[in-house]
């Protein structure tokens, strides 16, 4: 269980990441590695807890280091995102219904579907996008759209433009706040503060639900 909690935060630590994909994920591995992390947060219904955001702000610095070409890995993130998307979508299309009757578990919670479907229902077919540059409904949207039977050919650009704009801010933002004397002094405040922002989209729908749902009660 240690080892595992030290590389969950070796995914937000520049010094470690470079370290891991000199060492251990050295050469095809590494990328391979990249790429898993990218795909199962919305290819996989369990990759809520993995560090979307800054984890591609930290590989944004590690390429400003000179240890990966950002060229190169933002091609292979963006296929990972758009792969995680279309699989998470066909997911939903053909076995969605019956999650809805799935118990709550250490690693799945309705909540987080009943909170990605409300979304879904405000912003339509944009929630794919904005959903990118938030945790947890990242993970679902694309399931949630496909539950809903969106055809297909509409959800794929949603998805297109939302991978690909999300790894691209991500990382080009870490590969030049990385060369800041105060980014790199104070890393982990950065990635902090990166999660904080990405948290408030979710903690202002969670806050609108519960006064509609104070309101409902109060009209019965």
């Amino acid at each position: 269980m240690h080892d595992l909690i030290e590389l969950y935060r070796s995914l937000t630590n520049p010094e470690r990441l470079s370290h891991l994909l000199h060492t251990l994920l050295a050469g095809w591995v590494g990328y391979a590695a990249l790429f898993g992390v990218v795909f199962s947060e919305t290819g996989l219904l369990v990759g809520f807890f993995l560090p979307g955001d800054s984890f591609l702000f930290t590989i944004g610095v590690v390429c400003g280091f000179g240890a990966l070409d950002i060229v190169q890995v933002d091609v292979l993130l963006m296929a990972a995102a758009m792969l995680g998307d279309s699989t998470g979508y066909w997911l939903g299309r053909n076995t969605g219904p019956r999650i809805f009757s799935r118990p709550d578990s250490r690693l799945f919670k309705q909540e987080y579907v009943t909170r990605t479907r409300h979304f879904y229902e405000r912003y339509g077919g944009k929630t794919i996008v904005l959903a990118r540059f938030v945790p947890i409904i990242r993970t679902f949207a694309a399931f949630v759209a496909g539950v809903g039977q969106m055809p297909y050919l509409r959800f794929l650009p949603f998805s297109v433009c939302g991978g690909a704009g999300w790894v691209l801010l991500m990382t080009t933002a870490g590969f030049h706040l990385g060369k800041v004397s105060f980014v790199r002094r104070h890393f982990d405040l950065v990635i902090v503060a990166i999660i904080a922002i990405s948290l408030i989209p979710t903690v202002r729908e969670a806050l609108k639900a519960r006064r509609g749902n104070k309101s409902f009660h109060q009209a019965n």
